[in-house]
Parts: C-alpha cells; sequence; structure tokens
C-alpha cells in the first residue's frame, strides 16, 4: 500500500443495478479508469456497491456472493496495470457467515477484506460483525488477509474511527433524509482534523422501495471539505481532490442551530435552511420517481388531481421527473375526477395548474359510476355517510388504474406521511398506487415546499390557490352557499399540532403526557383543551390504522420519521392503545 506520498484522492459513487455484480464491475470499471487518467492514486466506492446494498433477502442466497467473488476478480485484473488504491464494497461468505466488505486493490491483487462492524439494524439481519483477530482467508481461489483495516499509511472503514492514518477510506450506504447531508458534512469535517478522508455512498440505481440514496462523495482534509459531489446524478458521481490542500487547516463551521423547540419540527425555521430543505426535498422525491419509472421502463404517468396539496406535490415532482428522464411533458397524463364534493374552486385551480405546467389533462365524471355502484349494493344515495364517501373514492383509485394500464403508465400516488400517520384515507382507494412520492412528505413541509416553488416562479398564481385551499376530501356535497362542506382540520384538528406529535412520538419515543406539555410550549395560540383533544385524536387514530400502513405501495422515505411497514415502523396492527390514552386521559387542564 501507498504511504503519504499519495497526492491525489478520489470518491466514486457509480451508477449501480441492484443484484447484478457484472454490470456493476463494468460500471465501476469505466469511473476508475476515469479517475486514474487524471492521476488519482487512490480511491473509495461505496458499500456494497458490486451487489448493490438495496438486496434485501437476496443477500442470503449464495449466487449473489458468488457473482460479487467473480465480478471482483474481474475487476482486480482489469486494474492491475495501475498502482492505485481502489477500496469496494461487496457481500462475502466466509465460514458460514456473510460479511459486508470492503475490497481493497491493487496492482491486480486483492490487499485485504475488511469487515463493517458498524452495522445497522437493518443490515443486521443479513451482515453479522467480526470480532476476531486478522486472519488469512481463501478467496477467489487466492489466500486474501481478512479482517485488518489499516495498510500502512492507508486505512479503510465503514464509520468507525481509525487513528494515525494520513489517508482514511470510507465506504458508506447511508439512505437519504433531510438534514442527513449536514450532519455528513459535519461528521466527515471532524474525522479529518488531522488526515485526508474520503467518503463515497451508495446512489442513483439502488432500490427506491422505500429510501432513495443520493451518491454522495466527498474529499475532506484538516477539518474542512476539499470537493463535494452533486447528488442524485443518475450517471453517477465522482469527486477528486489534491492531497497538497491539506496545509492551510480550516476549523469545520458550526451549523446554525434550531430553537429549543420548533413548532414545526419537520420544516427549519430559517429562511435559507427552509429553502434548502424544500429544495433537497424535491430532489430526493423526484430522484425516487426516475428510478421507478427507468426500472419498469414505462415513459408515462398517471396521476389523480384534485387541487389540493397533496396531488399538486405529485404533479410537480412527477413534471421534475419527466424533465430529468428527457420526456415531454405532455406524458403525465392528469385526471380530474368530480364526484358529488368537488367545488368550481378546486376544478379552476386544476386547470390553471396543468395548463403552467405544460401536462396533460383529461376530466372522467365519477358519479355515473358511483350510483352503479351504490344501486349494486343497496345503498341509498341520499344517505351521506362513510359508503356514500368511500364509494367515490374507490371509484377514483379504480378509475386511475385502469386507466393507467391502457396507457401503459405508472399510476403515481398522492397520499401523505399526515395522512398516513392519522388513517386519513380510504382502505383500497387513495391509499393505494403504483408508486408513491410522497409516502414521506408530512402536510407541515408539503405547504413550506409548494410555497418555495410558487416564490421561484413556477405555476405561481396556480400554487397560491392550492395553498389557500381548505384541506377536504370533498366528497359531500357543498353547503347552499356553494362552499366546501368537509374541512378535514375541523374535524381531526390542525395539522400543525399533529405534525409536531407526529415527531416527537415517532422520534423521541415521548409520552402522552410529554407530548402534550411540549406542546403547550410550542403552540401558545392554541387552548389547553385543544391540545389535549387533538393528542387523543393522534394517538387513536394512530393505533386504530396501522392496517392501512401495513400494506402500503412504494414509497420514498423523506424525512428521518417514516411510516414505511419494511423496516421503518413495524407495529402490530391490533396493538392496544390503552397505556397512551388513559395517559392522554389523564391529563389535567
Amino acid at each position: 500500500m501507498p504511504d503519504y506520498s499519495v497526492e491525489k484522492v478520489g470518491a466514486l459513487s457509480p451508477r449501480v443495478t441492484v443484484a447484478h455484480p457484472e454490470e456493476n464491475a463494468r460500471q465501476a470499471l469505466q469511473m476508475i479508469q476515469a479517475a486514474l487518467l487524471q492521476g488519482v492514486q487512490a480511491m473509495v466506492l461505496p458499500a456494497l456497491y458490486l451487489s448493490g446494498a438495496t438486496c434485501g433477502d437476496l443477500f442470503r442466497h449464495a449466487i449473489l456472493p458468488q457473482a460479487c467473488e467473480a465480478a471482483l476478480l474481474w475487476l482486480a485484473e482489469q486494474t492491475k496495470q495501475s498502482s492505485a488504491v481502489i477500496a469496494i464494497g461487496l457481500p462475502v461468505r466466509f465460514d458460514g457467515k456473510i460479511y459486508s466488505c470492503a475490497a481493497a486493490l491493487q496492482g491486480g491483487a486483492i490487499r485485504g477484506l475488511v469487515p463493517n462492524n458498524c452495522l445497522t439494524h437493518a443490515e443486521s439481519r443479513y451482515f453479522s460483525p467480526y470480532a476476531g483477530e486478522p486472519q488469512t482467508v481463501r478467496f477467489g481461489g487466492r489466500e486474501v488477509l481478512f479482517g485488518k483495516q489499516r495498510f500502512g499509511a492507508v486505512g479503510i472503514t465503514f464509520g468507525e474511527p481509525i487513528q494515525s492514518c494520513a489517508l482514511v477510506l470510507h465506504l458508506a450506504a447511508e439512505a437519504e433524509y433531510l438534514g442527513l447531508h449536514e450532519k455528513r458534512r459535519r461528521f466527515l469535517s471532524e474525522r479529518s482534523a488531522h488526515c485526508c478522508y474520503a467518503y463515497a455512498g451508495a446512489g442513483v440505481g439502488e432500490s427506491t422501495t422505500d429510501n432513495v440514496y443520493a451518491g454522495a462523495c466527498l474529499v475532506a482534509a484538516r477539518g474542512r471539505i476539499l470537493a463535494e459531489s452533486e447528488r442524485y446524478r443518475q450517471q453517477g458521481s465522482a469527486v477528486y481532490a489534491e492531497t497538497g490542500r491539506l496545509l492551510s487547516p480550516v476549523a469545520a463551521q458550526p451549523l446554525p442551530k434550531e430553537p429549543v423547540i420548533n413548532p414545526s419540527p419537520f420544516v427549519p425555521q430559517d429562511p435559507v435552511r427552509r429553502a434548502s430543505c424544500c429544495r433537497e426535498a424535491l430532489e430526493l422525491q423526484t430522484a425516487a420517481l426516475a428510478k421507478r419509472l427507468t426500472h419498469t421502463g414505462l415513459k408515462r404517468m398517471v396521476i389523480g388531481i384534485s387541487g389540493g396539496l397533496d396531488s399538486t406535490l405529485a404533479l410537480l415532482v412527477a413534471a421534475r421527473t419527466a424533465d430529468l428522464l428527457r420526456l415531454p411533458r405532455a406524458h403525465i397524463l392528469s385526471v380530474t375526477m368530480p364526484g358529488y364534493g368537488t367545488s368550481a374552486f378546486t376544478r379552476a385551480t386544476v386547470n390553471a395548474l396543468c395548463e403552467d405546467l405544460r401536462v396533460a389533462l383529461r376530466e372522467i365524471d365519477i358519479r355515473p359510476g358511483c350510483e352503479l355502484q351504490m344501486r349494486d349494493i343497496g345503498h341509498d344515495p341520499d344517505a351521506h355517510d362513510v359508503v356514500y364517501e368511500n364509494v367515490q373514492a374507490r371509484q377514483r383509485t379504480q378509475t386511475l388504474m385502469n386507466l393507467a394500464n391502457q396507457e401503459q403508465a405508472l399510476l403515481v400516488g398522492t397520499g401523505d406521511l399526515s395522512e398516513l400517520a392519522l388513517g386519513w384515507c380510504t382502505y383500497n382507494a387513495d391509499h393505494m398506487s403504483m408508486y408513491n412520492p410522497n409516502a414521506g412528505v408530512p402536510k407541515t413541509l408539503m405547504r413550506a415546499m409548494l410555497q418555495y416553488e410558487a416564490e421561484r416562479g413556477v405555476a405561481a398564481k396556480a400554487l397560491a390557490r392550492v395553498l389557500e385551499t381548505p384541506v377536504s376530501p370533498e366528497l359531500l356535497p357543498p353547503d347552499a352557499q356553494g362552499r366546501v362542506a368537509q374541512k378535514t382540520e375541523d374535524i381531526l384538528g390542525s395539522y400543525d399540532v399533529h405534525d409536531f406529535y407526529l415527531y416527537h412520538f415517532m422520534l423521541h419515543a415521548l409520552s402522552p403526557r410529554a407530548l402534550f406539555e411540549l406542546a403547550t410550549q410550542a403552540f401558545p395560540g392554541y387552548t389547553p383543551a385543544q391540545r389535549k383533544q387533538w393528542l387523543l385524536i393522534f394517538l387513536r387514530r394512530f393505533f386504530s390504522q396501522q392496517f392501512k400502513r401495513s400494506c402500503l405501495p412504494d414509497g420514498p422515505a423523506v424525512c428521518d420519521v417514516s411510516l414505511s411497514p419494511r423496516g421503518a415502523w413495524q407495529m402490530p396492527s391490533d396493538a392496544s392503545a390503552a397505556l397512551w390514552l388513559n395517559e392522554a386521559e389523564a391529563i389535567e387542564l
């Protein structure tokens, strides 16, 4: 291995194809060769790159590590003319266990396999940590050193500290969420105080079933970021940095501090950080939807558009995705489906929005189909009950699903994180889609994102109309004055408060009493009775509506709170809420 004479370092995150090691090795070689032409002498690629980090239970199948082993040997052979150090991630089967490893390549040889001992809870399902002493193992028909982290002045890590190394190569596979990149930059600034530190994270091409991977690549030294890639690049990311720039240490800048109690924990209060948060959320959603479209091979999207917050954000993301993939926006088919409660205001909003965004718009009146359904099941159409409402919701989803099949399109979901937390969706109706980019976005953040786009001049007048529209499913006939009969926040309470409860309930596991006390500080404008009433509503619905979350369609986590049943939030659908409700009921006002 080289010593401190390394003068140029690289961090690479090529596009990945999940569970296709041969293709990934080819993609890696292209980026490695480009780095070598730039004079890079040491480089790092992401954790589990050769397999893809999101293979799930496929890691248990011996065929996948075997294929990764063959791909690694091929890659070593292709780079044997270079003396550069290359650290790349792959799964390795050894001694009856599977390890997530970094392979250190140089001059065509595998200098070592470094196991990951910083496993997340999810990774521990497939991989084992290694606590033994370094040893020689048989790998790829040759003897390879297993379990050693340091090779001369070069250290290889998955996150654990390494002392007294001039150069540290960090392999990562972190799912992106809002705020992670700031934490990442601070982490690297701190870790690079006395060395050069190169970081490569899993990127575009990883599965977006529940998460998005940004392909973050950074090089830091002496407490400062020297080079940083653009994230979510469809063709992959790479950065290089001269280690000679180590000479002028600059302390990392402290991050701005949030207030002690932020009433909108999903949305930064500082205007600059809020704009950055909204931009990052839109980029994350766009990357997720783009991955699903490219995987399916579909070129068209279908979206049910109502003129409300949720469908508007989904439409904005679809438009961004079409632009990213260089598809005509006319390939987005927006469908407005007037029912018994659709207002003239929201119908006009839909027309303005679709015209501004240059997307196709079709109107399908669902009332004849609803009348047929109610007649078939013997329901009185004058009974404006839950059946009357849900018949409309399911008629819309059935129409959209069938239309997407007809158009050979992907049905893009619209429901948001706040609605999923409260179960404010109709089972197998707006609850369902073919992919939902909004699944990780709470209402409070959604409002901020639409405001951000409006301020950038994107469909500004139409978005202003959306933002002034009360949240409503519009399933009941308007009143005598033609006004919307249903206002969701009149029924459930303020989404500002519900998002606040959701954030601290899930992220900090606060008790009902602690939630109430915290909300008292954050929301002095509401009465104690309101805060208590909404807390009880939150708890009752959060527990009783888990069955809807247990079968959610795929959709990316956007914040550090997610309700995906595939690892983010696992709760029995029939869990009792009694402990939480009893404590909340006992709160004295």
